[in-house]
């Protein structure tokens, strides 16, 4: 099952990338991570549903620093072997 993120609010200079790969690798999901330069988070998880839809909920909230606003969440077809941190974009 693999999502695509777009995530808004205060969620750069906030550890959410580094927050986001860490609770991917608990939870076994693959895919990447990104800041862009409008100010959002995107990115691109897969795995189990259970784990995916675990962190899309972790995503709606954040790091405790963060301040989500929005998640735009959209079906995608990529897969990945691992989870990474890509640059911004």
């Amino acid at each position: 099952m693999a999502k695509h993120l777009l995530i808004s609010g205060h969620v750069q200079g906030v550890g959410f990338r580094y927050s986001m790969a860490e609770e991917a690798e608990r939870l076994g999901v693959k895919g990447w991570v990104r800041n862009r330069r409008d100010g959002k988070v995107e990115a691109s998880i897969d795995g189990e549903p259970e784990a995916v839809d675990a962190l899309l909920a972790w995503a709606r909230r954040g790091p405790p620093s963060a301040r989500v606003s929005d998640v735009r969440v959209s079906e995608t077809a990529e897969s990945f072997e691992r989870f990474e941190m890509r640059p911004t974009e």
